[in-house]
C-alpha cells in the first residue's frame, strides 16, 4: 500500500500522505486516532514530517503533541523550529517563549537555553528586517 492512500485524522480535518512520505510516516499515521494515539505520536510524526521538510505537517502534528501534554518542553522547540521554517516567525517567537517557560518550570535549562537562542535569533532578524524597511 502506498503511502499516497494512507489518510490520518487530524480533528475535524484529515489529511493525505504525499508520495514522498517516508515509510515511517506512514506507519506513524496509522495509529493517529487510535488509542495509541499520544503526545509521544504527534512530536514523533511531527520530527519526521520536519525530516521531509513538509514544515506545515509539522507544525501540525507538534501542535498536537503540545495541546495533549503542555508540559513537553522538546515538543515546543520542534514546534518553534517547524513554525520558523515555515515562514511563521512571530508564531514562533510566541511558540519559543512559551516553550521557555515551561522548560523552566520543569528545570529543562538546556532545552530553555537553546529555544532562548532560537528567539533572539528571530527577534535579531525581525529587527533587521524593520531596519532594511525603514531604509527603503
Amino acid at each position: 500500500m502506498s503511502g499516497y492512500n494512507i489518510r490520518a485524522r487530524l480533528g475535524d480535518a484529515s489529511m493525505r500522505a504525499s508520495p514522498m512520505t517516508s515509510q515511517q510516516i506512514v506507519n506513524l499515521l496509522k495509529l493517529v486516532g487510535t488509542p495509541r494515539d499520544s503526545a509521544l505520536l504527534r512530536f514523533s510524526l511531527g520530527c519526521e514530517y520536519l525530516k521531509c521538510a513538509d514544515f506545515e505537517a509539522a507544525a501540525t502534528h507538534l501542535a498536537a503533541a503540545v495541546a495533549r501534554d503542555p508540559g513537553y518542553s522538546a515538543a515546543w522547540k520542534v514546534l518553534g523550529d517547524a513554525l520558523a521554517k515555515s515562514g511563521r516567525n512571530e508564531e514562533a517567537l510566541a511558540t519559543f517563549r512559551k516553550g521557555i517557560e515551561v522548560a523552566e518550570r520543569r528545570g529543562d535549562k538546556q532545552a530553555a537555553r537553546e529555544m532562548a537562542v532560537f528567539a533572539r535569533r528571530l527577534e535579531k532578524n525581525a529587527a533587521s528586517h524593520k531596519e532594511d524597511g525603514a531604509a527603503t
